[in-house]
């Protein structure tokens, strides 16, 4: 096994976590400088504007359920990971881009959500 792809899905699923996602400190360690995403809801959020949106989720709130989570790697420095969101409103399928800098190891670039079900 690589152990690239494990590192990316550990931070991969910390991205996730409440804990994490509420502390900007935490959140800014993973994400790459460039950092931007095509959200779920169709938005596009810069690294900044998804640290702020994130400090205000609530540190003990509810994680969603991440599942049919793969890594592959795409080349030397890059990593996709993909997975299945479940939130009580609504699934989405997602891809992150885990870009490996010299300096800082395995951080988020750019991630995209699409929504594959209302509930």
């Amino acid at each position: 096994m690589d152990p690239d792809l494990d590192t990316v899905l550990e931070r991969e699923c910390r991205l996730l976590t409440p804990s994490v996602r509420s502390s900007p400190a935490a959140v800014s360690a993973l994400l790459h400088p460039e950092f931007h995403e095509f959200g779920a809801s169709g938005r596009h959020w810069t690294r900044q504007a998804i640290i702020d949106a994130l400090a205000t989720e609530p540190p003990g709130g509810q994680a969603p359920e991440a599942t049919d989570m793969t890594a592959v790697r795409l080349a030397d420095t890059i990593i996709q990971v993909t997975y299945v969101t479940t939130h009580p409103d609504h699934v989405a399928r997602r891809s992150t881009l885990w870009r490996k800098e010299a300096d800082a190891g395995w951080l988020a670039y750019f991630h995209q959500g699409t929504v594959v079900s209302g509930r």
